[in-house]
């Protein structure tokens, strides 16, 4: 480490990977940014001018030999995840990875074990547990104040279409994953258990072009279920739907019920003569959760730096994976999923 500080090195310069990497430049106390893994060389040149540094690579495997980076924040298509956590974990880096863990929960085993091993920390990126407002919401929770929890209630819907790689879902894990598995984390959450069983449906509304190729594609999806210590659950998500960004969560009670949620991206509301009433929709997590990531990123610093376990582990990565995958098996059979 350089003067006490923990050197991360950001794999993948995409959108959340820029968050994470303008948080570690100069907003994280005790870490820094210092390098950056993005195999595009025009992505690449263009994140480091962002940045404002020096040190990048094209290839991962060359970043992990560099003896000031201490620890990765993998941003990557999630089918490369394990593959980069097993190498990273090896050559003894710390590692916060992006949602969805991985693919499948054996890989999802593989990354737990070998962080194990090799005595290095594994977080995982779900930041809606370091936003203000769903910390104040667990607190309400834990303090009885709306009773018991009967039902929590999720829901993540985009703006824009999904990009065509993730038409194939044996690449993509679908929607469940690439949109819903927040939500998935926010319902074990919450009740504080595992899910039991599980219904889902889903069904392809706004992509006609993935159709003929991809006829087990969905861009909206809706998830039942019930947990072990017999709380009751429900996600729905949606790509494509123009209207903005919309996370919301609902937790009932029997006393009460939480609402979280902010669709307002400007604290304005407009009133005109016709009788008409319009506010702006926020169209971006980016917005949302700004101030989530970067509690999760310096979470993930002080967990290495004061060796502490992670406040999100690989454990709760592999439940949302697992659920991802019975959830699409369900949506395939048209069955309930016991767990």
């Amino acid at each position: 480490m350089k003067n006490g500080k923990l050197g991360v090195c950001l794999i993948g310069a995409g959108r959340a990977g820029m968050i994470h990497a303008v948080n570690f430049r100069a907003q994280v106390p005790n870490a820094y940014l210092a390098a950056v893994v993005e195999p595009s060389d025009a992505a690449r040149a263009e994140a480091c001018s962002t940045l404002g540094i020096e040190t990048s690579y094209a290839d991962y495997k060359d970043a992990l030999a560099n003896p000031e980076i201490d620890a990765v924040v993998i941003v990557t298509p999630t089918k490369y995840h394990c593959e980069i956590a097993l190498a990273a974990a090896a050559a003894g880096k710390h590692i916060l990875c992006e949602k969805p863990m991985a693919m499948t929960e054996e890989e999802c085993i593989l990354m737990e074990e070998a962080a194990k091993k090799h005595k290095v920390k594994l977080q995982v990126a779900f930041m809606r547990r370091f936003d203000t407002s769903f910390v104040e919401a667990k607190r309400i929770v834990e303090s009885g104040d709306i009773g018991d929890v009967v039902m929590v209630r999720s829901n993540t819907r985009g703006p824009s279409t999904p990009k065509p790689w993730m038409y194939d879902i044996s690449k993509s894990n679908g929607p469940l994953a690439e949109v819903n598995s927040h939500d998935i984390d926010t319902l074990r959450w919450f009740t504080g258990s595992e899910y039991a069983f599980l219904y889902a449906i889903g069904g392809n509304y706004r992509c006609p072009d993935a159709k003929k190729d991809y006829p087990d594609f969905y861009d909206n999806v809706v998830l039942v279920a019930g947990f072990k210590n017999g709380m009751q659950g429900m996600i729905d998500g949606a790509q494509g739907v123009k209207y903005g960004y919309d996370a919301r969560v609902e937790i009932l009670g029997t006393k009460g019920c939480i609402f979280l949620g902010r669709t307002q991206e400007r604290p304005i509301q407009v009133c005109t003569d016709n009788m008409k009433r319009y506010d702006e929709f926020t169209n971006s997590w980016r917005f949302l959760f700004k101030d989530a990531y970067l509690e999760e990123d310096k979470a993930f610093a002080d967990c290495v730096l004061n060796d502490t376990e992670p406040l999100v582990t690989g454990y709760d990565g592999r439940m949302a994976v697992k659920i991802v995958n019975a959830g699409n098996l369900s949506i395939a059979r048209k069955e309930v999923i016991v767990l």
